[in-house]
């Protein structure tokens, strides 16, 4: 079974520069509390800056929960990153699909940031299912970006 991919995309306001450094350096600050998977509200959500670089959350009491790793490392124009949190929303380190977030200039100082989910079908019995409930998450995770990047 194929599933198709999530994509969707959001026009922030800044270039593409300051719109990467929002998404991958920020994330703890517009990501919604309480939209993560550890046993405490994130203080921050961390991107390690390079390729095989964690991608985590550390809660206030300093523990710490992985979400994946960076795939691909290409500010400003795009990071992947291995989604690890499975249909249960627990951290698989055997489980991969795919985050790709691109920056594209619009010529009039404004970016483009497309986001997509791919790779689905590795959920396994639950894809269908979970992948209807990443898709309807996505749209309001990246209103909550474009407001903070923009702010």
């Amino acid at each position: 079974m194929t599933i198709a991919p999530i994509e969707r995309s959001v026009r922030v306001k800044v270039v593409p520069e300051k719109a990467f450094a929002a998404f991958t350096g920020d994330m703890g600050r517009w990501w919604p509390k309480g939209m993560t998977i550890g046993d405490n509200p994130h203080a921050e959500i961390v991107i390690e800056p390079r390729v095989a670089g964690r991608w985590f959350e550390r809660a206030e009491d300093g523990s710490e929960t992985d979400w994946g790793k960076v795939l691909v490392w290409d500010p400003p124009r795009r990071v992947l990153l291995a989604w690890q949190i499975d249909a249960g929303w627990s951290y698989d380190a055997k489980l991969v699909t795919e985050v790709e977030i691109s920056f594209a200039a619009q010529g009039d100082g404004s970016t483009l940031v497309s986001l997509e989910h791919r790779n689905l079908e590795r959920f396994g019995d639950s894809a269908a299912k979970h992948a209807e409930q990443l898709g309807g998450g996505w749209p309001s995770l990246l209103q909550a970006f474009a407001a903070f990047a923009e702010d």
